[in-house]
């Protein structure tokens, strides 16, 4: 049996917005959801479907593929059949988990130890070559003593007997069939009676954990390096969670960066600028030389293509954009001034118009002046 385009399901148009997809499933979710709809089979089917459509429109990159080939663009990337009955509380969760307990399988997402974050500063160019670091990271692990199971050694935890061990107790209200987590043994469906000395019954103990982390070349702010497995451990075993190391740059003295491009600006004399000459600025791989053409402003903006970065994808290298910037002498002798009391007395006769911007200006005044005066 063939299937439905997944646009037709959730009832929208092909260029819908991130939002109107999402709308569009929350509202097929509510009418559908096996919770509302108890042995209703079609019912069940239309949420599967749905649910199917939503995780891929709603994943740029499945939409992609999906807009590219249709259905074969995407099936192999689903991963054991999409819309299965054992992914109901995963993208439904994630939009009504409040409200429905996460669809029948909350205990077995909250059996899963807690992400952690840790915020790493790099400098710029460990940044853009790539690196290797050791980080230290306070955890939640798995009590040696016990092994996690958060009982004393030799006693086991009872089935907890107000769930039945299901970690859930189903609560009716209206129409509505809500399950939520048992108060009782707070979703793991065991009572520990005998606990741990060392843990406390929780399975857990607080360890500082070393970690080698390897960070890719290319990296930019905000980029995160997952490591899997290096979070938290979960209460009484389970999966532990993930460590996120998220990046961020360092203030670096002369460079900025946005995505690719670097950016950096540099102080000339003015002498440099009428007379034009090379500049030397510097670049990631090193010295380049800038010729700078006789006449040149102040805030001119030079661009070198391929002095950038390339990012973790390893694309074409970014540009390097300088901007050079006239810098008024200072501490001038009385030699000096002369001269430049000359050169500005000089620049003044014939007639000729030596500062294009200062004549420009003169002229927007006299014009403004004489309209007030008439």
């Amino acid at each position: 049996m063939s299937k439905r385009d997944y646009y037709d399901v959730l009832g929208v148009q092909r260029n819908a917005s991130e939002a109107e997809i999402k709308k569009a499933y929350r509202r097929l979710a509510m009418k559908h959801h096996p919770d509302r709809n108890p042995d209703d089979k079609a019912a069940e089917a239309n949420f599967k479907e749905a649910k199917e459509a939503y995780e891929v429109l709603a994943d740029a990159q499945k939409r992609s593929a999906y807009d590219q080939f249709g259905h074969a663009g995407v099936d192999a990337s689903m991963g054991g059949g999409p819309g299965g009955a054992a992914g109901f509380g995963d993208a439904f969760g994630d939009i009504f988990g409040d409200i429905f307990g996460g669809g029948g399988r909350r205990s077995a997402r909250q059996n899963r130890g807690s992400d952690l974050r840790y915020n790493l500063e790099l400098s710029l160019e460990d940044a853009i070559n790539g690196t290797e670091v050791q980080i230290r990271v306070p955890v939640m692990s798995n009590c040696e003593t016990c092994d996690g199971s958060g009982s004393r050694k030799g006693s086991q935890a009872k089935t907890c007997t107000t769930c039945g061990g299901h970690g859930e107790v189903r609560m009716q209200q209206g129409f509505f069939s809500v399950q939520q987590t048992c108060p009782q043994c707070r979703g793991t469906g065991k009572i520990i009676t005998d606990p741990c000395p060392d843990c406390h019954g929780q399975g857990r103990v607080k360890k500082q954990k070393t970690l080698s982390v390897k960070i890719p070349a290319g990296v930019d702010e905000g980029d995160q390096v997952r490591l899997a497995g290096e979070g938290e451990a979960a209460p009484h075993g389970g999966v532990t969670g993930d460590l996120y190391v998220a990046v961020h740059l360092k203030k670096h003295p002369i460079f900025q960066r946005e995505d690719t491009h670097l950016y950096c600006e540099t102080p000339v004399s003015f002498t440099l600028l009428a007379l034009g000459g090379d500049l030397e600025i510097p670049t990631l791989d090193g010295r380049a030389s800038l010729k700078i053409p006789a006449g040149t402003q102040t805030d001119k903006v030079f661009r070198l293509r391929g002095k950038g970065v390339r990012n973790v994808r390893g694309v074409q290298a970014g540009d390097l954009f300088c901007k050079v910037v006239v810098e008024t002498p200072v501490n001038l002798s009385k030699e000096q001034k002369e001269l430049l009391e000359k050169l500005d007395a000089s620049m003044r006769e014939g007639g000729k118009r030596h500062s294009p911007k200062e004549s420009s200006w003169t002229d927007k005044i006299k014009s403004f002046v004489d309209d007030i005066v008439s």
